[in-house]
């Protein structure tokens, strides 16, 4: 066989295995990620590369590694981004924290979702009280959205951390 195509082949398991593996354990975004999961994904990189170039150690072999990467992501967006079924199997739906002032204590138990940390968010986003949200979402990309009763709404950004206790456990 060809080296670069078995490298092309090896490269797309490793991508589509990677893909899976993320989606299962539920990691959605970069942004989420703690030290734990960025060691994770070193340890993992460096476990995989051998799986994916084989014996080609060459300059050559490691730029098609690359490069097949790069189309494979590439494609997945473009798929993200043109099927509704695809996009709703790859991507988490957004999650309604609070409603109306009353907490969903069963879905903030499912995302692991802290009393703490949303009481962070709201004062972000400059709410002091639990009765004064309307609603309160976690939304697609890990940001906590809300919206309060008031007349002035305020537009803050509160990006989502994961704690030790989620290393790997996305929702």
């Amino acid at each position: 066989m060809n080296p670069y195509l078995d490298i092309i082949i090896r490269s797309t398991a490793v991508y589509l295995f990677m893909v899976i593996a993320l989606r299962v354990f539920g990691k959605k975004e970069l942004s989420q990620l703690n030290t734990a999961d960025v060691i994770l994904i070193l340890l993992i990189s460096n476990s995989v590369q051998n799986a994916m170039v084989g014996n080609n150690t060459t300059l050559w072999g490691g730029l098609a590694a690359a490069t097949i990467l790069f189309a494979i992501n590439f494609v997945i967006k473009k798929l993200l981004f043109n099927s509704k079924k695809f996009s709703d199997f790859m991507l988490e739906k957004p999650e309604i924290l609070i409603h109306n002032g009353t907490l969903d204590f069963k879905t903030l138990g499912k995302l692991n979702i802290t009393s703490d940390e949303l009481k962070e968010a709201m004062r972000e986003h400059g709410v002091e009280f639990f009765k004064d949200v309307k609603i309160a979402m976690l939304e697609i990309d890990g940001n906590i959205s809300i919206i309060s009763g008031d007349k002035v709404l305020k537009q803050t950004h509160y990006k989502r951390r994961k704690n030790h206790k989620n290393l790997i456990q996305g929702n």
